[in-house]
């Protein structure tokens, strides 16, 4: 095993201790809340070589049993200030930084009010990222982040509900830029349960219609579709054999952040640098691409 920073949320050792800490801390409780820590290394690669990574993680790991063949749609609603705030945080690499976002997971056909999704707190505290998750019907959280309405809740839920509902008024936070992507997910088996590989690829946003379930929505690559983004995710540590696999395939850590490359691929700031058009940016070891075959508009399936 390869040693990360331990970090001061390490999970309780105990059944018990975490029952006692869920009776104090509310957002520990199960019901519609769900928090947990992690640390997260992300790798860009190419469509085929994340196949065959896909392929050779699956003699180690288990296909996620939420996560069918050919993966399933990760929709994302973020919220930021008049500013960027958020997006500024991110560039600058602040050691303490967050973001709301509803989360909306499957197939956006058909989406309603009573459509279950996640209103969620990403938080990065120096290299460990926190999710804190409240599941709520679409038309509720919409009321909340969007309406900014104080909606019903449990009374174990309250310290959840009046953060979001603070960080919204307080900073003004708006809509700003929805992402999306087919995501395909393993996870570990006997002693690596604590490890999940994901594969993330078709990744686009747009900057306005932010209801999911707008008809005919105008999506973009906001990253070159022969690439995907392959992240692995751990509670502590990272296993020797994932550390070998990168190094065997050359795979080098970088960071990126979906949010910020679906701000930047419509100019909302100046760093707009990433977007290109795909025949503009070949990939490795395939043949060349034509205009017609690469365009930067997307369908939202």
């Amino acid at each position: 095993m390869v040693a990360l920073p331990v970090t001061t949320w390490r999970k309780s050792e105990s059944r018990e201790e975490e029952q006692s800490q869920a009776e104090e801390h509310p957002l520990h409780v199960a019901s519609r809340l769900h928090s947990f820590n992690r640390f997260e290394l992300k790798y860009l690669v190419p469509v085929e070589e994340a196949a065959e990574i896909r392929d050779e993680l699956a003699e180690r790991m288990d296909r996620d049993l939420n996560s069918p063949v050919g993966g399933y749609g990760v929709w994302s609603l973020y919220y930021d200030t008049p500013q960027l705030r958020f997006y500024w945080e991110k560039i600058e690499g602040l050691k303490f930084r967050r973001k709301l976002r509803i989360r909306h997971y499957g197939n956006l056909d058909g989406v309603t009010d009573e459509a279950p999704v996640c209103v969620e707190i990403k938080q990065r505290v120096n290299r460990v990222t926190q999710k804190r998750r409240i599941t709520l019907p679409y038309g509720v959280a919409r009321r909340l982040c969007d309406g900014r309405e104080m909606v019903e809740h449990s009374a174990k839920e309250s310290a959840f509900i009046q953060e979001v509902l603070e960080l919204v008024v307080r900073l003004n936070l708006q809509p700003t830029a929805i992402t999306g992507y087919q995501r395909e997910a393993l996870v570990g088996r006997d002693a690596d349960t604590g490890l999940r590989v994901t594969f993330d690829r078709r990744i686009r946003g747009r900057d306005r219609d932010f209801h999911f379930g707008t008809p005919t929505p105008e999506n973009r690559f906001t990253i070159p579709p022969h690439l995907s983004v392959m992240e692995i995710k751990v509670n502590e540590r990272t296993p020797y054999w994932i550390t070998d696999l990168a190094a065997r395939r050359n795979l080098n850590l970088i960071r990126v952040s979906k949010y910020v490359q679906s701000i930047e691929a419509f100019g909302l700031a100046p760093r707009s640098v990433f977007h290109i058009h795909e025949a503009d940016h070949q990939p490795p070891h395939t043949r060349t691409y034509l205009a017609h075959e690469a365009p930067l508009k997307a369908g939202a399936q």
